[in-house]
């Protein structure tokens, strides 16, 4: 087994040339589709694409940080395995990473990883035209065990009905509580976001300084607007995205937010924010946020005691009878066309996405595959950190509202340019809104995609 990390000189490219970068792909995808299609000669037609002759030789597998542990205890359980690990930047923030080592790849035609993770939830938006992505659902994967998976956990994985990546993780999101506080003060966890609205007008007036939510965030709208079903992203096709900022959904969450955010009730530090960290973390009293604040929020960088944090369903729009969560994050698996050692990959990537001992009992966030979830939800009630039930995040997982996509464009990316500014200067959301749908609409633009408005 080797571990390393990528030669001086491949860093990670940062996501301000991601616009270039995709340009460049699309003004020489004829030569890409030529090297990724190659010639014929060779290969063999199974599971629905043309497989290149397999060999013994070592498995190459790219894993981000977090995931390091996963290939390490994967190569201990198998030490029949011979492995080669990759360490890389997982594609985190969208450094466009992978996909231009991937174009490289394709012109020169080596040098594939067999398996790769990443932290993004988009990669099939170009990795499937790239001739990188090998379908999954075509005899690799069997259905009994894509059938595991969360409902719309692998929805990001899907192009044209077939299945390209699996996900590792959800980031559903839900709401978040100090348990002790909330009964000190004789609060009650509100359920709609009426309540939610009211109860920070309440705790503004009651015990100023303390909060109820956080907006400082380039995921805020992955949050908030995601889940208050707000029509700011709905992919509609591979190239195809329906953008509305203006509808009601989005100006009732963005009144909402301007009115916590005036009588300060939520911040707009950001969460991991030195300031935060400084001078709020012992202020929270609510926070929305993904599955993963419990551990990497609360636990690892804010330090809230142990039976301190409960967590709640997700407040819905009174009177709306579909709940709706959103999602900030979780990650795919992706298995190259290219690889040489399909079979000892493929069994890597059903172990790695839904063995319990990895998934069930030592991965940092809520597993998309449903069986291993339940482990981890028993793992993380018995490890006694949270207090109270944990069921809110089960329940959660099938509720991610289905019409918020992930397009090749950065939501996060365009709100921390476009709205973060204007919040900071003390401008509304709602008078941001304009400006946050021209972002969104020139973002996908350049990119080729089609928008309808």
């Amino acid at each position: 087994m080797t571990v390393n990390k990528p030669l001086a000189g491949e860093k990670a490219v940062p996501s301000k040339r991601r616009a270039v970068l995709l340009a460049a792909c699309a003004a020489t995808l004829a030569m890409t589709v030529a090297a990724c299609g190659g010639s014929s000669a060779g290969k063999t037609t199974k599971d629905g694409f043309a497989q290149v002759a397999q060999t013994d030789g070592a498995v190459t597998v790219w894993v981000d940080a977090t995931r390091l542990a996963a290939a390490k205890q994967y190569q201990a359980l198998h030490p029949e395995v011979k492995m080669n690990i990759v360490s890389y930047d997982g594609d985190a923030n969208g450094s466009n990473y992978l996909q231009t080592k991937v174009q490289l790849f394709n012109r020169t035609g080596k040098g594939w990883p067999d398996l790769v993770f990443s932290s993004q939830n988009n990669e099939t938006s170009w990795a499937v035209d790239a001739g990188f992505a090998a379908p999954l659902d075509k005899g690799l994967i069997p259905a009994e065990t894509l059938s595991g998976f969360a409902k719309g956990a692998n929805d990001v994985c899907t192009v044209n009905g077939t299945v390209y990546c699996l996900r590792n993780d959800l980031s559903q999101t839900v709401l978040w509580y100090n348990a002790p506080l909330m009964q000190q003060f004789g609060y009650t966890v509100p359920k709609t976001w009426e309540e939610y609205q009211a109860l920070g007008a309440k705790v503004a007036a009651e015990h100023p300084g303390y909060l109820v939510g956080d907006a400082g965030d380039s995921f805020t709208p992955e949050i908030y607007f995601w889940a208050g079903k707000c029509g700011a992203n709905h992919i509609t096709g591979p190239k195809a995205v329906s953008v509305n900022t203006g509808g009601p959904e989005c100006i009732k969450m963005a009144q909402l937010m301007d009115t916590l955010v005036k009588n300060k009730s939520m911040s707009t530090s950001g969460v991991f924010s030195t300031d935060f960290a400084k001078n709020e973390k012992d202020k929270v009293l609510l926070m929305p946020g993904p599955a993963w604040y419990g551990g990497a929020v609360f636990h690892d960088t804010l330090k809230v005691p142990e039976k301190t944090i409960s967590v709640a369903p997700m407040p819905q729009w009174q009177g709306d009878p579909a709940p709706s969560v959103g999602n900030v994050g979780g990650g795919t698996w992706l298995l190259s066309q290219h690889s040489a050692h399909l079979k000892a990959a493929t069994d890597f990537l059903k172990w790695v996405t839904t063995d319990n001992a990895y998934q069930g009992e030592k991965a940092p966030g809520f597993p998309a595959y449903a069986p291993a979830a339940e482990n981890w939800l028993k793992a993380q009630a018995a490890s006694g950190y949270f207090a109270g039930d944990l069921g809110a995040l089960g329940d959660a997982s099938s509720q991610v509202w289905p019409d918020w996509g992930s397009g090749q464009f950065s939501q996060e990316a365009v709100w921390a340019a476009t709205v973060k500014p204007g919040m900071t200067q003390g401008q509304s959301i709602v008078s941001l809104l304009p400006a946050w749908q021209d972002s969104i609409v020139k973002h996908a633009e350049s990119l080729g995609y089609k928008v309808s408005q």
